[in-house]
């Protein structure tokens, strides 16, 4: 796939979203901001013993960081805890499928943030290295 129609792809998930919403019966909720643009986002996930059951969540800020939100969120769904835990910014980048530079990294990355936090509190664990930098 041509990095145009990546980019065609996290413009359409900005521009109508499929999983920016309130969850009520959020088993845990994380907020967080990007705080060298303003963006932020708030991340609901229901947990069912080890496993995502459902994802959503709710925010604003540029086409890279609500996109590439919508786009993660869609691909939790039936994934361990364990797999949340260890994604990294690689994971993130196949699936938004561009790389958006060293600039608009933190964009690309914060709901990956808020996600995988999320999950470490949950399990009531530190929040790892890895995590912090994203």
């Amino acid at each position: 796939m041509a990095i145009d129609m990546y980019a065609e792809e996290l413009i359409s998930s900005f521009e109508h979203p499929e999983h920016k919403r309130e969850m009520a019966n959020a088993t845990k909720s994380v907020h967080d901001d990007n705080i060298s643009c303003g963006d932020n986002i708030t991340v609901y996930l229901r947990i069912e013993g080890n496993e995502i059951k459902d994802a959503s969540f709710e925010g604003s800020g540029c086409v890279i960081s609500m996109g590439s939100a919508d786009m993660l969120i869609d691909k939790l769904k039936g994934k361990k805890l364990s797999e949340i835990e260890s994604m990294k910014r690689q994971d993130l980048l196949k699936i938004i499928g561009i790389d958006p530079g060293p600039v608009r990294m933190h964009c690309a990355t914060l709901s990956l943030r808020a996600v995988k936090k999320a999950v470490f509190e949950y399990e009531n664990k530190a929040v790892d290295r890895d995590t912090k930098e994203l």
